[in-house]
């Protein structure tokens, strides 16, 4: 007779599952390590240097004479040179490697960031946040390409959401950089230290190998002329139009709702804020900024699980949940315990959208149809700051926050008109 068979213990699979999980980092190779790190490192930075201005914003405000309106329509600004340059370095990237367009991007943000703190104009200071917004929007999209073509399809959307998790790293830091500067040398001084990121290209120079989809691309690849071309074919237009609306959407609710945080907690009551003081502003951002971390760190988990659409619709729909709830809240100790779910929802659906975008075009035209689509979408979202400003100032924060919770909805209705792309290999 055959021995009866014996069930594992029910603690068995989840035992194996969860050693998978642990297991992943140790397999990665040391093409995979560095160009995460060079992504990571550059967007964390990237972050810093863009988030130190919403952290000076209302020292900026008083001491150079904007209003909230022209405060608003500087960040808008910068994210309209946003889509520029991604759209400028995605063709570079795909043209000359991702890591040197990747080393170009930081330099530019880097030295603009530093530029800021010279101006003593309005308009000097917006010439230096476009430029700065040229770099912002060229890094995402050469990091976001060197991660995607380097690591391979199972553990993709994990590195992809390990990287958006750094700018949630970076507001930190810029915190930081805030608290410890602002109150002992002021709000140049905080500029000045956004020159600092321009040191980590020399590691990227040294260190960091291009993407060997893309070497082995080289060879094949047309004139950008035809490159370009592909973008019209019928699928790729398609799924392209969608994808950039989209991501305007999601990003006008992210951009129009972090871009005024910080001066929405430290306004006065009578001006439409909560009257927190500095040292809680900063607690609470980095509270905030631990919630945001999570959120862009585990998307990339749940995406290689149970798919990137499904994971990217429901951050969506929590998000505008929360948001209007948050716009109408008072107590200080509320306002802390809701900040980092809406900041774990409401930031952490960025992750999904470099492994939709990645896998969604051709090696030779990626980098140009991730740059074109996430940055025209930011581009498209640009108006979020100053129509916050705008409706913060007529009708107060709660009503502005309604209309970021309609773009957060919007923008999960459109991911639903995508295609699943978990699993899909690079060519």
């Amino acid at each position: 007779m055959a021995a009866p068979t014996v069930s594992p213990p029910p603690l068995a699979r989840p035992t194996r599952h969860i050693a998978g999980l642990l297991e992943w980092p140790q397999q990665l190779t040391t093409a995979e390590r560095r160009s995460l790190v060079a992504g990571g490192l550059g967007w964390m930075l990237d972050a810093m240097d863009v988030m130190l201005y919403s952290m000076v914003l209302a020292h900026l405000m008083r001491d150079l004479g904007m209003s909230k309106a022209e405060g608003g329509l500087l960040n808008s600004l910068t994210l309209l040179a946003s889509a520029v340059g991604g759209l400028a370095f995605g063709f570079l990237a795909d043209r000359v490697g991702r890591t040197r367009a990747l080393m170009a991007s930081i330099l530019v943000y880097s030295v603009a960031s530093g530029a800021c703190g010279l101006s003593q104009t309005i308009v000097q200071l917006a010439i230096c946040r476009f430029i700065l917004g040229l770099g912002m929007g060229g890094e995402w999209t050469t990091g976001a390409a060197l991660i995607a073509e380097t690591w391979p399809p199972e553990h993709r959307a994990k590195a992809l959401g390990l990287m958006q998790s750094t700018w949630a790293i970076g507001e930190i830091v810029a915190a930081g950089v805030v608290a410890l500067v602002l109150p002992r040398l002021g709000w140049r001084a905080v500029f000045f230290v956004g020159v600092l990121p321009a040191l980590v290209v020399f590691w990227i120079r040294r260190d960091v190998p291009e993407s060997e989809i893309w070497r082995r691309g080289q060879a094949t690849r047309g004139s950008s002329t035809s490159s370009l071309r592909i973008l019209w074919r019928r699928d790729l237009r398609r799924n392209g139009l969608v994808a950039t609306a989209m991501n305007a959407c999601g990003m006008f609710g992210y951009w129009g709702l972090f871009t005024w945080i910080p001066a929405y907690l430290s306004l006065p009551v009578e001006e439409g804020g909560r009257g927190l003081s500095l040292m809680k502003t900063t607690t609470w951002l980095i509270v905030m900024g631990l919630g945001k971390w999570l959120g862009y760190a585990l998307f990339g988990f749940f995406a290689d699980a149970v798919g990137r659409r499904r994971s990217y619709v429901a951050y969506l729909l929590v998000a505008a949940a929360l948001v209007p709830l948050y716009g109408i809240t008072r107590e200080p100790r509320w306002l802390l315990v809701l900040g980092p779910l809406v900041a774990f929802f409401g930031t952490g659906f960025f992750s999904g959208f470099s492994a939709i975008a990645s896998e969604l075009f051709p090696t030779e035209i990626r980098a140009t149809a991730m740059g074109l689509s996430y940055n025209v979408g930011r581009g498209l979202s640009a108006a979020a700051p100053a129509v916050v400003g705008l409706l913060a100032t007529r009708f107060g924060f709660g009503a502005a926050f309604l209309v970021l919770a309609a773009a957060f909805l919007a923008g999960a209705l459109l991911a639903l008109l995508l295609p699943e792309t978990r699993g899909r290999p690079l060519e």
